[in-house]
């Protein structure tokens, strides 16, 4: 998901930023020593989000801000513990003896908050929807492995007079072939090849289970969505567009996440600032999004009422391919000389006090496989005379045309404003070019901008893992035609070599392939790696105890309050 989402493209503090206007109060401490003590298992946690870009349909979503929602809402067949080992949930058993062939038994007696039962059709029905092309959910993409998606999935593509390509929904079946309910119990999947570790991803959102209501009307299912996860909407209407979502603790959930507070309700802003303040008079309890300012102070400010720690989340800075500066050979230089002209050692400890590294690839270090060194990575350090030397070469090829500010899209929140007029600053002492921010109050905005191609010149970006894997940062990412893949990268090597790793027989094979397929990356710079992320949080006095996941998503459910 990325901030962008996943995935949850593509936002946490950067990976898809957040946005939006602030509400009311945050709620009180108990009285009571020994409630303190043992945490007020009813409280109602209030918590730091944003407006979401699209009603809370699993499949759809793959922003940070409605992912964080759509999360607690919902259970898949596995879910993620802390350090983003994968644990069965609904799913009793996931077996294969090839790779290829899947079977997997579903828990019986499970059920959607409305009392209708979670069966195996359950999950063929929602994993059919989400993959049809006339559904236009987001994170259809995720099923590509499944024999059948192609027909599923497919599209009429056509280019107009003035050279803009349109693309419309053309599925040749409504439901994949390798897909099947033999039982109430038992859901039987073939892929395409063999994947060793595919049941990784069935913790990702796009795998939740939909009710029938779901399926029948889902945009108004998505502004009241039904759900079976640790958390349900505290009334119809909990969603209160521009302002917050409250959710409540679900009594019958029974999984691994069972929730140790009454509730979460995230409150909308569209700047970090006065949320920070919130915390402070504990008027807000929880927040992962620091004002810039604050990177400084936090540890002083919330003493023992904070923690930081690496985590499965990075940022971009993505060149579109329609932008004429940056095509072809000439393009090709200037984005070399983009990434030498950024000093990000410099801004990761100025702007971010140390809350960032500078990254070293297109995937975090702490994702296992991670290789540092990779074949054209030294692209990613400041080289102020390299950067000047690559535009003038450029230039001789084709002139730049300056007639307009470089724009760079981002959201005002979450503290992007200051790291990208450093950006700015970089490309103007450096290469002699004048940048600026491209502002937008909702990260939805940005999002929209770069799905309809529409982006006047650069735009931020990052990803928040949605499942603990090197493919997870690369597919749903930069392959052809993937679901977060907006400025529409495409390289047959990459893809290629994607395609080898997820058949591997090992993950030191595959994560091989995958870093192989980063070197691609490397030659083409379809985005910049700017840093990875040390996600920092704080809350108030209201909470006894607090912390992230692997990818930095806060673990909301395991918040105690006093």
């Amino acid at each position: 998901m990325r901030f962008t989402r996943t995935s949850k493209a593509l936002g946490i503090v950067a990976i898809a930023a957040l946005a939006l206007t602030g509400c009311g109060a945050g709620g009180g401490g108990s009285t009571d020593g020994a409630s303190k003590a043992a945490g007020d298992p009813n409280k109602v946690i209030t918590a730091y989000n944003s407006e979401p870009q699209n009603p809370l349909l699993p499949a759809n979503t793959n922003e940070t801000n409605g992912g964080r929602v759509v999360n607690l809402l919902f259970e898949g067949l596995r879910t993620y513990d802390a350090d983003g080992k994968a644990v069965n949930s609904l799913a009793e058993s996931i077996d294969s003896s090839d790779a290829q062939t899947w079977t997997i038994k579903v828990k019986q007696g499970q059920k959607f908050t409305n009392g209708e039962a979670i069966t195996a059709k359950t999950f063929v029905d929602s994993w059919n929807f989400a993959a049809n092309s006339k559904n236009l959910q987001n994170n259809s993409f995720f099923f590509e492995s499944i024999a059948g998606y192609d027909d599923v999935s497919a599209v009429n593509t056509e280019k107009s007079a003035d050279g803009k390509t349109t693309t419309t929904p053309a599925p040749k079946a409504d439901t994949m072939s390798g897909l099947a309910a033999t039982d109430d119990s038992t859901i039987t999947v073939k892929l395409t090849q063999p994947e060793a570790d595919w049941s990784l991803r069935l913790g990702y959102s796009a795998f939740y289970p939909l009710p029938s209501a779901a399926l029948a009307d889902p945009k108004t299912f998505g502004e009241n969505p039904v759900g079976n996860g640790p958390y349900k909407f505290e009334k119809q209407g909990a969603w209160v567009h521009d302002q917050s979502i409250a959710l409540v603790k679900n009594p019958d959930y029974k999984g691994p996440r069972e929730a140790k507070n009454g509730g979460i309700t995230f409150k909308f802003y569209t700047d970090p600032g006065p949320a920070y303040t919130d915390l402070q008079a504990d008027n807000l309890d929880i927040t992962d999004v620091l004002p810039s300012n604050a990177t400084k102070t936090y540890v002083n400010d919330f003493p023992d009422r904070n923690a930081t720690k690496p985590v499965a989340t990075n940022a971009t800075l993505n060149i579109p391919g329609y932008n004429p500066n940056f095509q072809g050979e000439a393009g090709k230089l200037r984005r070399q000389a983009l990434s030498y002209a950024i000093n990000r050692e410099e801004i990761t400890k100025v702007v971010f006090n140390g809350t960032r590294t500078p990254a070293k690839a297109f995937v975090p270090p702490v994702i296992d496989g991670f290789k540092d060194g990779l074949k054209g990575s030294e692209v990613l350090k400041f080289d102020a005379a390299k950067a000047k030397d690559l535009w003038a070469q450029a230039e001789k090829i084709k002139p730049y045309d300056n007639s307009k500010p470089l724009q760079i899209a981002s959201n005002t929140d979450g503290g992007h404003k200051e790291w990208i007029d450093a950006v700015a600053n970089g490309f103007k002492n450096n290469l002699g070019i004048q940048a600026e921010i491209q502002p937008f109050a909702k990260f939805a905005e940005v999002l929209n901008l770069r799905k309809s191609q529409q982006l006047p010149g650069l735009t931020r970006a990052g990803w928040q893992g949605d499942y603990p894997s090197l493919y997870n940062f690369l597919g749903p990412v930069w392959a052809t035609g993937a679901s977060s893949n907006y400025e529409k990268y495409s390289n047959p090597e990459f893809d290629k070599l994607l395609k080898e790793g997820l058949a591997a027989k090992s993950t030191d094979d595959a994560n091989a392939k995958f870093n192989q397929a980063q070197e691609v990356l490397f030659q083409d710079l379809p985005g910049l790696p700017l840093w990875d992320y040390a996600k920092a949080i704080v809350w108030s006095n209201n909470v006894v105890k607090a912390e992230t996941g692997w990818n930095g998503e806060i673990l909301y459910y395991n918040i105690t309050a006093k």
